[in-house]
C-alpha cells in the first residue's frame, strides 16, 4: 500500500482575514481525500500562538479555551549535516510537552491576508525546504502589495485604471498638497485602498472631495502605503465586477469568467460575508466569447507578470452597457483591478465554483494544488544554490 503523503492545513493568523481562513480551512479538511493523504490542522491564533493536534481543531471551530499562553509550534528545517533519528524530509513541526511529530511532505497555507499571503510564511517554507501550496516569496509579496502589483502590470503593459500612490506620511504630513495631487491625476469617483490588505477590508469609494479624508485615514490606519484608483465609468454608474481562477505553475490555465453583482456600491467586505448580504455570483458571466477570450488572456498575463503559481483569482472591472445618461457604451474598457493569490477557499467561494464550472470539482481541485506545489518544489531542487 502506497504510503499517504503528510499534508499540513496551515490556517488562522494574525489578520484581519483571520475568520475567513478558518472557514477555507474547515472547507479543505472536510474534501480533502483521507485516503491518499494524512492531514495534519495547524492553527495559528490572532495572537501569533502556533497550535497542533486538539487545540489546533477547537480554534478551528472558535471553541479554544481560555489557558495559559500554548507552547509555540518549533518549525525545525531538515538538515543535510545532522542525520536524524528516523528517516524524514520536509518540514518537522513539533509543540512543547508534545512528542516530536514526523515531518510533513507538503503545507497547504489557507492563509488569507497580512503574514500569510504575503510573502512572509512563504519565506519560511522556502528555508525550511518544504514544498507548499501557491506562490513564492516574490509572487505572493507582489499580489499583495497593490502598488508593486500594477507596477508589474504596468511593465507588461497591461490595462489598468489611473491611480496614485501615497504613503502615510505624505498624507500626515501635508493633507491639502497630497488632495491635490490626487484631484490633479484622478477624477472622482475614486476608491481609496490600503496597499496590503485583502478582503476589501479598509477600502472605500470616495464621490467627491469632502469624503476624501475621511477615507485616506481609514486606509491610513491599515498600511503605510495608500492606493487611490479612478473609478471605472465615470459618475453615477456602477462598473461590471469580473473573476477568473488561474491554476498551474509555469503553463497556467484559466477558468471561465464569473462576475460578482454586489449589492452595494462595491464589493467590500459586508458585501462578500455579512449573512445579510444578497450579493450573487453569475457564472459564466454573460459577456461576449470575444470578451471572455480577452479576460481570461489577461488573467494568465497578470499571473505571469507577478511570478505566480499554484493558484491565483484575477479580478477585472469592465464598463457597464450604458452610462449613467442611459447612453449604450461600444467596446466597453476592459481593466486589471487586482491579483488574489490565496482567494476564499470555502466550498462555496468564487475560486472552487470557477473550477466547478469548468469542469474540475472541489476535492479534485484540492489535489491539482497538491501535486502543482510538489512539482514546483521538486523543479526548485534543480536550482544550484552555491558553486
Amino acid at each position: 500500500m502506497a504510503k499517504k503523503l503528510r499534508v499540513g492545513i496551515l490556517f488562522g493568523g494574525r489578520s484581519g482575514e483571520h475568520e475567513v481562513s478558518l472557514r477555507s480551512a474547515a472547507s479543505i479538511l472536510k474534501a480533502i481525500d483521507k485516503k491518499k493523504y494524512e492531514v495534519v490542522p495547524i492553527g495559528i491564533t490572532k495572537q501569533g500562538q502556533w497550535l497542533t493536534a486538539g487545540n489546533a481543531q477547537a480554534l478551528l471551530v472558535g471553541e479554544l479555551p481560555v489557558q495559559e499562553p500554548v507552547p509555540a509550534v518549533a518549525i525545525i528545517p531538515p538538515s543535510p549535516a545532522i542525520k536524524p533519528a528516523k528517516k524524514a524530509k520536509g518540514l518537522a513541526l513539533a509543540a512543547a510537552a508534545e512528542p516530536a511529530s514526523p515531518a510533513l511532505d507538503v503545507v497547504f497555507p489557507v492563509l488569507h491576508g497580512t503574514f500569510g499571503e504575503d510573502g512572509t510564511i512563504q519565506g519560511l517554507f522556502e528555508l525550511a525546504d518544504i514544498a507548499y501550496v501557491g506562490s513564492g516569496v516574490l509572487g505572493s509579496s507582489a499580489g499583495m502589495d497593490k502598488d508593486a502589483m500594477k507596477r508589474m502590470f504596468a511593465a507588461s503593459q497591461l490595462p489598468m485604471t489611473p491611480h496614485v500612490t501615497l504613503l502615510r506620511s505624505e498624507w500626515t504630513a501635508d493633507p491639502k498638497k497630497a488632495t491635490r495631487l490626487i484631484e490633479k491625476k484622478l477624477q472622482y469617483p475614486v476608491f481609496v485602498k490600503p496597499a496590503n490588505l485583502g478582503s476589501s477590508v479598509g477600502i472605500s469609494k470616495v464621490k467627491s472631495r469632502a469624503d476624501l479624508a475621511a477615507a485616506m485615514d481609514l486606509a491610513a490606519s491599515f498600511d503605510r502605503k495608500i492606493v487611490i484608483e479612478e473609478g471605472v465609468g465615470g459618475p453615477g454608474v456602477k462598473p461590471r465586477e469580473l473573476e477568473v481562477a488561474v491554476l498551474g505553475n509555469d503553463a497556467p490555465d484559466a477558468s471561465v469568467v464569473g462576475e460578482i453583482v454586489p449589492d452595494r456600491e462595491f464589493y467590500d467586505y459586508a458585501s462578500k460575508y455579512d449573512a445579510t448580504s444578497t450579493s450573487e455570483p453569475v457564472i459564466p458571466a454573460n459577456i461576449t466569447a470575444k470578451q471572455a477570450k480577452q479576460i481570461r488572456e489577461m488573467a494568465i498575463a497578470a499571473f505571469r507578470a507577478c511570478d505566480c503559481s499554484g493558484l491565483a483569482r484575477v479580478d477585472f472591472l469592465m464598463e457597464p452597457t450604458h452610462d449613467a445618461q442611459g447612453k449604450k457604451i461600444r467596446n466597453p474598457k476592459i481593466v486589471l483591478n487586482e491579483i488574489n493569490t490565496m482567494p476564499g477557499f470555502t466550498s462555496i467561494s468564487m475560486y472552487p465554483k470557477l473550477w466547478e464550472a469548468s469542469g474540475i470539482g472541489y476535492s479534485q481541485l484540492i489535489d491539482r494544488l497538491i501535486q502543482f506545489a510538489l512539482e514546483r518544489h521538486a523543479e526548485k531542487r534543480e536550482t544550484s544554490f552555491s558553486k
